[in-house]
C-alpha cells in the first residue's frame, strides 16, 4: 500500500510537469515555478519521504540520507524533423535501479527520445542529466562510462569477431593506446557467457544471424560495465526464447535500464514503469498496471484489447 501511494505521489508531480533535475550525491534539485510551491511542498514530501527546502525562488532541494537518486533525468527535451516536431517538452527521471520502459505507435518518436539521450541526436531545446552532470557537457568517454546503449542497427564495415566486438566495450575504461589486459578479457568471456554467445567468441560477426548480433551487442554493452543501458527495441531479430531469456537477464541486472518497447505484453512483464508517447507528448505514466488499461491501449492504438491476469498474477494483454 506505501508502494503504491509513493507511485500515486510521483504520479502526480508527473501530470504537473515538475521533474527532477540536477541530480546530486545528497540532493535532488527539481525546478518549478512559483505558484507550484505548496503542491510541490506536499507531493514531493510524500513522495520522496524527505524534508524539502525551498531554495531561492524556483529550485526545491530534498535532502537524501540514502544514495538512491536519479541516474538519468530529461528535462523539457524538444526535437523536430524538417517541420514536424517528434516530441515537444519531454520530460521524465529514472531512479536507480528503475526498470523503464517508452511504448507508442511506430514513428511517434521513441527511438528519436532515446537518440537524443545517447547523444546520436541533439535536442533543439531542453537538456539531458545523467548522473546529475548535463550530457552534453560530458565528454563522450566520461558518458560512456556511465551509459551504454544496444542500438537497434549495428552495421559494422570490418569483419572482427565476436570476442573483438565485445572487448570494444571496455574502450571507454583504457588510455589511448592502452592494451587490453587479463582484466578486460575476463569481463568478456562473462559478458558472453551471460548472452549464451561465449561459443561463438571467435566468430566473425557479419556471419552472425541478426539475434545472434543482438545478443553480442547487448553483450558488449555489459562489458562496458555502466550504470545505465539503454535499449532501443531490444527485442527485434530474436525469437521468442531469446526474447524472453534477454528481458529476464535484463530484469535481474543492477542497472536503470530505459527501453524503446513496442510489444505491449514484453513491456508488461519486464518494466517496473512505463512512459507513453503520442503525437510528441508524453501521455501517460505509472506501472504497468496503472498505465496498460484497455482505455489507454484503445486511445493510442486504436484497437480493442482486455487487460487479464493468469493465475500467478501475471499481467497479459488480449487484442481482440
Amino acid at each position: 500500500m506505501k508502494e503504491k501511494y509513493i507511485n500515486h505521489c510521483k504520479s502526480r508531480l508527473f501530470k504537473k510537469n515538475i521533474f527532477p533535475a540536477n541530480v546530486g550525491h545528497l540532493s535532488i534539485q527539481i525546478k518549478i515555478r512559483v505558484k507550484k510551491c505548496h503542491f510541490c511542498w506536499r507531493y514531493l514530501r510524500l513522495a520522496y519521504n524527505k524534508n524539502v527546502k525551498l531554495l531561492k525562488f524556483e529550485i526545491i532541494r530534498i535532502m537524501k540520507r540514502g544514495i538512491n537518486l536519479n541516474i538519468l533525468s530529461v528535462e523539457n527535451i524538444t526535437h523536430s524533423f524538417t517541420e514536424r516536431k517528434l516530441f515537444d517538452k519531454a520530460s521524465f527521471y529514472l531512479h536507480e535501479g528503475d526498470k523503464v520502459g517508452v511504448i507508442g505507435i511506430n514513428g511517434t518518436g521513441k527511438s528519436t527520445l532515446l537518440k537524443c539521450i545517447y547523444r546520436i541526436l541533439k535536442p533543439d531545446a531542453g537538456a539531458v542529466y545523467l548522473d546529475g552532470e548535463e550530457l552534453h557537457s560530458m565528454s563522450v568517454k566520461s558518458s560512456a562510462r556511465k551509459m551504454a546503449v544496444v542500438a537497434q542497427h549495428n552495421y559494422y564495415n570490418f569483419d572482427f569477431t565476436v570476442r573483438e566486438v565485445v572487448l570494444m566495450g571496455r574502450a571507454p575504461h583504457k588510455k589511448a593506446l592502452e592494451r587490453d589486459n587479463a582484466k578486460d578479457y575476463r569481463i568478456v568471456e562473462e559478458a558472453l557467457k551471460t548472452v549464451q554467445m561465449d561459443a561463438f567468441a571467435d566468430r566473425t560477426f557479419s556471419t552472425l544471424s541478426g539475434g545472434e548480433q543482438q545478443r553480442v551487442i547487448l553483450a558488449r554493452a555489459l562489458a562496458q560495465q555502466t550504470p545505465a543501458l539503454i535499449l532501443d527495441e531490444p527485442t527485434n531479430h530474436l525469437d521468442i526464447t531469446h526474447q524472453i531469456m534477454l528481458m529476464e537477464l535484463v530484469k535481474k541486472l543492477n542497472v536503470t535500464v530505459i527501453s524503446a518497447i513496442h510489444d505491449l505484453n514484453i513491456a508488461a512483464a519486464y518494466c517496473d514503469k512505463i512512459y507513453v508517447l503520442k503525437d510528441g507528448v508524453l501521455e501517460g505514466y505509472g506501472t504497468p498496471q496503472e498505465v496498460l488499461t484497455s482505455e489507454l491501449i484503445k486511445r493510442i492504438y486504436q484497437v480493442d484489447s482486455e487487460v487479464v491476469n493468469d493465475s500467478r498474477g501475471k499481467m497479459h494483454i488480449l487484442f481482440l
